[in-house]
């Protein structure tokens, strides 16, 4: 973990009340991995408490770090304030990611609104070890699912579901993967979003034996284990997300709901 201040090349609004924020690495680069976060801070900001952030890509080559994140309260409204040129402390790389070390396997990555945030470099890192990806995505609306025009998906099935029917297919990213792993047989599952759709995703995986890691979204105050915000309840007893995960074994979570203890111990983003 490395703590830096890092400045800011592009500050992007992409629909509504998402970001993509990018920023000039250092120490972080080759340390990150899909699925991981970072604990920001703007310098200039009103708020004292850092806010959690997914790692959305990595970019080696540049030294680039990219955060595609969403406006919900003074953090974050502070983060989409920062012009480029600017400085912003980060903390990171933070938690356990997602397992990309196979090879060779057939792969189903389902992201659901915000759940997109770390599909990205999940997607590249699974590609790169000559993984067969089959992407699916689903949000809202068209809005919702802006951010894959900044994916590279030449070498992906991408299969785009909506509630509104905007874009892709009507329906729900749990009916859609129930289609796909009727058809094919699949090694793994890897997901993000809302509870009741990784909920979903989880079962599904469970009913045809496929294994499924959930990256949990929870509100972390700290970061770093330190207090108990982000407690879930799993079958090995009370783990933290922002430090046994976020990624998990859904097979080992009992509540994806974190259990806060303490309200006062985490904030609003």
């Amino acid at each position: 973990m490395f703590l830096e201040n890092c400045e800011v090349i592009s500050n992007i609004q992409i629909a509504g009340n998402t970001y993509l924020m990018k920023v000039k690495g250092n120490k972080t680069i080759d340390k990150t991995k899909a699925g991981q976060f970072f604990m920001l801070q703007v310098k200039s900001g009103m708020t004292f408490l850092r806010r959690p952030i997914s790692i959305h890509y990595v970019n080696k080559e540049k030294s680039e770090l990219e955060f595609y994140y969403e406006v919900k309260g003074q953090g974050t409204k502070d983060l989409a304030e920062v012009k480029i040129g600017e400085e912003i402390n980060i903390q990171g790389p933070l938690g356990n990611g997602f397992d990309t070390h196979i090879e060779n396997k057939n792969i189903v990555v389902v992201g659901g609104g915000m759940g997109m945030a770390p599909m990205k470099l999940l997607i590249e890192e699974l590609l790169k070890n000559k993984n067969k990806v089959v992407f699916i995505a689903g949000g809202r609306n068209s809005n919702a699912l802006e951010i894959l025009s900044n994916f590279n998906l030449n070498n992906v099935n991408t299969l785009i579901t909506s509630d509104d029917g905007s874009i892709g297919t009507k329906g729900r990213v749990d009916t859609k993967l129930k289609e796909v792993l009727k058809n094919e047989k699949f090694d793994l599952v890897y997901t993000c979003g809302p509870e009741k759709m990784m909920e979903a995703v989880g079962r599904i995986s469970e009913e045809n034996d496929v294994e499924c890691q959930v990256s949990l979204e929870a509100r972390m105050a700290c970061g770093v284990k330190a207090c108990v915000g982000c407690s879930i309840k799993t079958k090995a007893g009370m783990k933290k997300v922002c430090h046994d995960g976020p990624v998990f074994d859904s097979k080992i979570i009992v509540d994806l709901n974190p259990k806060v203890e303490n309200k006062t111990s985490c904030c609003g983003n």
